[in-house]
């Protein structure tokens, strides 16, 4: 006879089972945590057998990715898990409770910011440094794509810049076989606001990083002609490559939305042939720039896809490369894990100066940053923004903190460096690209559908049991390091294996399905009249 009960749960009329061990059942993180992770869905009353000789009673169900006590926690007491709190219990928690938002809350102690305290030195792997094969521009960067972009200055401007990139759909780039496609980089604003106020600078960033990013080997830059942003100010004096084919117009200029469609697409098609000319060659890993992002993450993300990225991450910084963290809103209550590995205090003092703008903007709005894991990451066992953060931070590795950069700036310094972006996703991505970003990694536990252009985005999986439901939507599964069958380091090898292929022009999936064009989402705020 077979029966569908979980190990350790006992039958009606049975004899009750032998405790399954601890580690069969669930990842216990740091012996001072008093909560393990659930590796698979866990029946009430199945007995769980801890290192120490006792044993616990589940005393309700507890979900795959969940988190269940391992010791008694009294109402206030902190949680912990990776070693660091996590929240505060809100009811007397027991050995066996299931531990989600029934009984844990924020923990608002504040914390300790030290800088400069932890320094990792990272050495490269012994051998050459590995190449990829990318577009060398004129500044000296290296492209991982060869795009034209058709860059709007206003929102009046979008349909006709839509109109044009979609002459260039399905064949119509067949004999161009180097170039990678045309895109429209469409937004809500341009006009209605002040240029000079903090909404404006941040839309001006956006634009013209998109204008200089070395994944654009041409620029069509569309205006209305009346708008508070001129479509001549996104793309001269700002230093774009000397190759970047540039080309501007109005739509008032050319006689109205047919007309400048018209226009823009043999303008567009003067562009291809010198386009087509250009060629990949090899270039060192330390030319490229990694963008690190994280959506719809789960109880695993920071035991797997997190860490195995920040394996990636800290090889590629030992090269000489660039690697990007953002999303301040989900490294908030992790932060001093970032300020103790900054170069200088005043790295250090800039990313708590970010947060502090961050934690009065959210009051401003009547929330808390402590609003921030939605309802998709608490059903994937995320419970609190403090745990949800320290998961987060998994993906910057071990490397020093290089610098701190305002939402879209420049990227200049090379290392591990943090840019300030809110933590919605193409919000988040597009100023990382907006930045310097020539490839991005996006782990994702609850599956995430989420591309960008020009910069392709790698997605990897945090369980397989999502990495084999979304299989067509997932680059790489890092949910083995969970099943038992790859460990973080083997993963996070693979990973930066796959930058480089995916940097020398290998498609991702969501490259293959045309997703990114949407995801270009520049972030606003401020007053519009």
């Amino acid at each position: 006879m077979t029966t569908n009960a979980q190990p350790g749960t006992a039958q009606p009329g049975a004899v009750p089972p032998l405790a399954v061990p601890l580690s069969a059942v669930a990842l216990h993180l740091s012996e001072s945590d008093e909560v393990a992770v659930a590796l698979h869905p866990l029946a009430a009353g199945t007995r769980v057998a801890l290192g120490d000789g006792a044993e616990i009673l589940l005393t309700a169900d507890v979900p795959r990715s969940h988190k269940f006590a391992v010791a008694s926690v009294a109402v206030g007491g902190q949680v912990h898990k990776y070693g660091q709190s996590i929240g505060r219990a809100t009811v007397a928690i027991a050995a066996g409770d299931h531990v989600h938002t029934q009984n844990l809350g924020m923990d608002d102690t504040e914390r300790e910011h030290e800088f400069g305290t932890r320094h990792t030195e990272l050495a490269a792997p012994a051998g050459e440094m590995p190449t990829f094969l990318g577009y060398p521009r004129a500044d000296g960067r290296f492209g991982t794509r060869n795009y034209v972009g058709i860059l709007t200055s206003v929102n009046c401007s979008a349909t006709a810049a839509n109109l044009i990139a979609d002459a260039f759909r399905g064949f119509a780039l067949d004999e161009f076989e180097n170039v990678d496609g045309v895109m429209a980089l469409t937004h809500n604003s341009g006009c209605g606001l002040v240029p000079t106020s903090e909404g404006g600078q941040v839309l001006l960033r956006t634009l013209r990083g998109y204008a200089n990013h070395p994944n654009f080997g041409g620029m069509l830059v569309v205006g209305l002609g009346c708008e508070m942003v001129p479509v001549e100010s996104l793309v001269e004096g700002y230093g774009l490559p000397a190759d970047t084919i540039v080309s501007t117009m109005n739509i008032q200029g050319e006689g109205g939305v047919r007309a400048t469609v018209k226009e823009g697409i043999a303008r567009i098609r003067a562009m291809l042939p010198e386009l087509n000319q250009r060629r990949r060659v090899p270039a060192p890993v330390s030319e490229l720039v990694l963008g690190l992002n994280c959506g719809g993450s789960d109880g695993f993300s920071g035991i797997t896809a997190n860490p195995a990225l920040g394996v990636a991450s800290d090889r590629l910084v030992s090269y000489g490369g660039t690697s990007i963290l953002a999303e301040t809103p989900e490294v908030f209550g992790a932060e001093h894990l970032l300020t103790s590995r900054a170069v200088a205090p005043a790295v250090g003092q800039r990313l708590l100066d970010r947060i502090d703008w961050w934690q009065d903007y959210a009051r401003r709005g009547g929330g808390s940053l402590d609003n921030n894991p939605s309802p998709g990451n608490k059903a994937g066992g995320l419970t609190t923004i403090l745990e949800k953060s320290l998961g987060a931070v998994a993906k910057a590795g071990q490397a020093d903190l290089s610098a701190v950069y305002e939402y879209a700036e420049p990227v200049t310094e090379r290392g591990l460096v943090f840019m300030d972006t809110p933590g919605y996703d193409p919000v988040s991505v597009t100023g990382i690209i907006a930045g310097g970003a020539t490839v991005v990694c996006f782990t994702t536990g609850r599956g995430s559908v989420f591309g960008a252009k020009p910069t392709p985005s790698i997605k990897i999986a945090t369980n397989t049991e999502m990495f084999e439901k979304m299989a067509d939507d997932m680059d790489l599964n890092a949910g083995r390091i969970v099943d038992g069958t790859a460990t973080i380091a083997e993963v996070g090898g693979e990973i930066f294996e796959l930058i480089v292929r995916v940097a020398s022009g290998e498609q991702t999936v969501s490259e293959e399905l045309g997703v990114g064009q949407e995801e270009f989402i520049p972030w606003q705020f401020g007053t519009v009249t």
